[in-house]
């Protein structure tokens, strides 16, 4: 995508100049005569250039505004009225260069040019030590069992690839992880990974997150903004949750993953992408797909490389390293010592079933840690959720397998859904699941007893 530079200038002519040159050279251009019509225009540009005199408020002045709305934006600033003091002022307050004027075209590519590298190479940084925290190699993801192994050398053969990969499993088995390891060993790493909650993104704003709209696309866009997709050019999209995009957004992911590019919301201009999809989701898609509640193109679109995480229940042999893994971090975190895992502290971790999977136990560890005042971790450090397993007679009934005296069947259904909301820690597409019902049937459910 061509980046955007915002010229601010109040001489129609030059601004008009400056604008046709910037294009010829491959960039997008906005134009804006004074700082106030330039200060909407501002957001999601890659470099501002601006006048130092201009009506009402000056050069300097909107400099400082811009740095408080995107302090990353660099600002060429440039004058008729050149001076050393005025230079040195204006770099002194951020500035990233300095024309002063007249100027030549080449000049200018020159300075705008070494503004836009400097830029680039200041968010590499930023990136890097961000990644240092915590980098999403293989030895980060602790699994010693036959099936986590075979999880990882299906992340190394498909991630140097372009191919689509759904990830498939329960809430907290480490969809998200994978997706960033696949990512973090493909050519595409140095280039960003835009990660997208579909459960978070209301459904009437989801089309503008995901593609982006124009300025006036409806009430209240003052100006245009990219979307997630054109934010991830020449990276990687993780669709989380995709199970759960509406109808009329999956026929829109259909074409952006079929033809590689789509309109902002409010455009006729196509534009076209270069994105990675990687795709995850805790719910059945061939159900969702025969209860009409997903598109049956759109997943084969994303079933190209598919791989299913294993609960954790399903893969007891690796809960001793992952608990001494969490333990170790968190021990760090909290400027602790080496602390151990005593032997009847394992034996509880390794029996319980983990309905919230790895993202359960990791907080069971960091609660452990604080209870122990010890260098290891007894069994009554470990308080687990001892919630009545499906199986046992069911939540609320008696030993006939009746319910108890007094309650009603809609009082026991309550019951029952309030139960899998919590055993699944509100998350409503694990909750029905538990229930046996869709997702759709679990929703009407909690509206008809005030829970939606």
């Amino acid at each position: 995508m061509a980046q955007r530079i915002l010229i601010v200038e109040d001489e129609d002519k030059l601004r008009r100049v400056l604008s046709l040159h910037l294009r010829g050279e491959g960039y997008d251009t906005e134009e804006a005569r004074t700082a106030e019509e330039a200060l909407p225009l501002a957001e999601g540009v890659a470099l501002v250039l601006t006048d130092l005199r201009l009506p009402t408020l000056d050069g300097l002045t909107l400099m400082e505004k811009l740095r408080l709305m995107s302090p990353s934006v660099p600002v060429v600033v440039m004058t008729a009225y050149g001076s050393v003091e005025v230079a040195v002022e204006a770099m002194k307050r951020g500035a990233a260069d300095f024309l002063p004027k007249p100027f030549s075209l080449d000049h200018l590519m020159t300075v705008v040019r070494k503004a836009l590298e400097v830029k680039t190479l200041r968010e590499e940084n930023v990136r890097l030590k961000e990644e240092l925290g915590h980098k999403y190699t293989f030895s980060n993801i602790v699994g010693q069992g036959a099936k986590m192994q075979e999880i990882l050398a299906s992340v190394e053969r498909v991630a140097p690839t372009r191919t689509t990969v759904l990830l498939c499993g329960e809430s907290g088995v480490g969809k998200d992880l994978i997706a960033r390891a696949i990512h973090h060993h493909s050519p595409r790493d140095k280039h960003p990974f835009v990660k997208i909650n579909c459960t978070a993104i209301p459904e009437n704003l989801m089309e503008s997150e995901l593609f982006g709209y124009e300025k006036g696309a409806f009430t209240g866009a003052a100006q245009a903004k990219p979307g997630k997709f054109e934010q991830a050019d020449t990276g990687t999209v993780f669709l989380d949750e995709i199970g759960d995009v509406p109808p009329s957004i999956q026929v829109k992911l259909l074409r952006v993953l079929q033809e590689r590019e789509f309109e902002r919301l409010g455009s006729n201009k196509t534009r076209s992408i270069d994105v990675r999809v990687i795709a995850a989701t805790n719910v059945d898609l061939q159900r969702a797909i025969e209860e009409g509640n997903f598109r049956e193109d759109l997943y084969y679109r994303l079933n190209v490389f598919p791989m299913t995480i294993p609960p954790l229940r399903e893969r007891r042999e690796d809960i001793p390293f992952l608990a001494e893994h969490f333990l170790a971090r968190f021990a760090a975190l909290h400027g602790r010592g080496p602390l151990t895992l005593s032997a009847a502290a394992q034996s509880k971790l390794v029996q319980y079933d983990w309905p919230g999977n790895v993202r359960e136990l990791e907080n069971v560890m960091e609660r452990a840690l604080v209870l122990a005042s010890g260098d290891e971790l007894q069994e009554d450090h470990i308080r687990l959720d001892h919630a009545p397993r499906r199986g046992s007679g069911g939540a609320g009934l008696n030993g006939d397998g009746f319910l108890p005296e007094g309650v009603t069947l809609d009082q026991h259904e309550q019951q029952l859904i309030r139960e899998a909301l919590r055993r699944a820690g509100g998350n409503k597409s694990q909750a029905a699941r538990l229930l046996g019902l869709s997702r759709n049937a679990l929703r009407y459910r909690l509206a008809q007893i005030g829970l939606e």
